[in-house]
């Protein structure tokens, strides 16, 4: 298949609808992405060798209009010696020249209608193509999230996280523990205060009733 022919079949192709036709759309964009750089760099060489047919062509216009005019000198000199003869050949080669001259033309008018539509095409095509890139990253975005997700997923279901969890929730009983005494130690500590103030209190008062009965004993002696 041509080069013409394949860029107007990648040109034309429906991207979105290949992709969502195709089993593995990562692995059918890649391939078309590798076969659009391809044809935009055929395309890129076509046009340089396009380019130099075109140089070459004109170059030999060049030439042939200079032979034409110096045909054209000949004849005008042999006219002027007398010599018609030589004043004829040289105008029958100025002819012929110009007859290839002419030829030239449709060439160079081709060449450049080719030039163009090739440059079009590829414009189109780079277009295309960076389109594709485009979809390329996306899909390569939303691929790194999947699997992403996937491995936290299997991280969060693995029994290394099951183990920490079951060590972690150890841990936090064993403080619950150690607070849960605190707190009952500092209950404790707060009652026994209690009753040895209230002990206190009726020793203070034993000894008060004591000091009364003495004293009372001591008026009674006197």
């Amino acid at each position: 298949m041509g080069i013409v022919n394949r860029v107007t079949d990648l040109i034309q192709a429906n991207l979105v609808s290949a992709l969502d036709k195709a089993e593995n759309p990562q692995k059918l964009l890649n391939l078309l992405i590798q076969q659009m750089q391809q044809a935009l760099d055929e395309c890129r060489a076509t046009a340089a060798v396009i380019l130099c047919e075109e140089k070459a062509l004109k170059r030999e216009q060049t030439q042939k209009q200079a032979c034409i005019d110096n045909w054209q000198t000949k004849a005008e000199i042999a006219v002027s010696k007398g010599r018609d003869d030589l004043a004829a050949a040289a105008l029958k080669e100025k002819q012929r020249v110009a007859i290839e001259l002419t030829a030239i033309t449709p060439e160079l008018s081709k060449l450049s209608d080719s030039l163009t539509k090739l440059q079009d095409d590829a414009q189109r095509l780079q277009t295309k193509l960076t389109e594709a890139k485009a979809k390329q990253a996306s899909l390569e975005q939303v691929h790194n999230v999947l699997d992403a997700r996937v491995r936290v997923n299997h991280q969060l279901n693995s029994d290394k996280v099951a183990h920490a969890l079951s060590r972690f929730d150890v841990i936090e009983r064993r403080v619950e523990s150690i607070e849960s005494q605190v707190d009952a130690y500092d209950i404790t500590k707060a009652t026994n205060t209690t009753a040895e103030q209230i002990d206190m209190l009726v020793k203070d008062e034993a000894l008060e009733q004591e000091l009364a009965a003495l004293k009372t004993k001591v008026k009674q002696t006197a």
